[in-house]
């Protein structure tokens, strides 16, 4: 059974940073995308980072030159380091895996498996 389980969240300051940290145990499942998504209160799920099997990274416009994403594959772990972080970013954050190459990474739609969320709080 895969199994994602994501940690790091928390409260922060405007301006501040955090890593969330993604622990996968995908038992032979071999993802092509590895996401990010959050989901802030009366809002969308939204695609915030993917990596790609061939680490390709792309972001959300609103993420850009702030967030970070990243895998440590000796540990089987997904990151997001965010830096100068918003009171907007303050959302539920997932990770999601997906087999399936040919969908637009930012909509849930397209995946299989999915963490239960970790918290962030960005206040002002």
């Amino acid at each position: 059974q895969v199994q994602l389980v994501e940690s790091g969240g928390g409260s922060v300051q405007a301006g501040g940073s955090l890593r969330l940290s993604c622990a996968m145990s995908l038992y032979g499942y071999s993802p092509y995308y590895m996401t990010w998504f959050r989901q802030g209160p009366g809002k969308e799920r939204e695609g915030v980072a993917t990596l790609s099997r061939y680490s390709r990274a792309s972001y959300a416009d609103s993420v850009k030159g702030r967030f970070t994403i990243s895998k440590d594959n000796g540990k089987n772990t997904l990151y997001l380091e965010m830096s100068n972080v918003k009171p907007e970013d303050t959302a539920m954050y997932y990770c999601a895996a997906s087999t399936a190459y040919a969908v637009l990474w930012y909509r849930p739609s397209g995946y299989d498996y999915w963490g239960q969320g970790t918290q962030v709080t960005v206040s002002s």
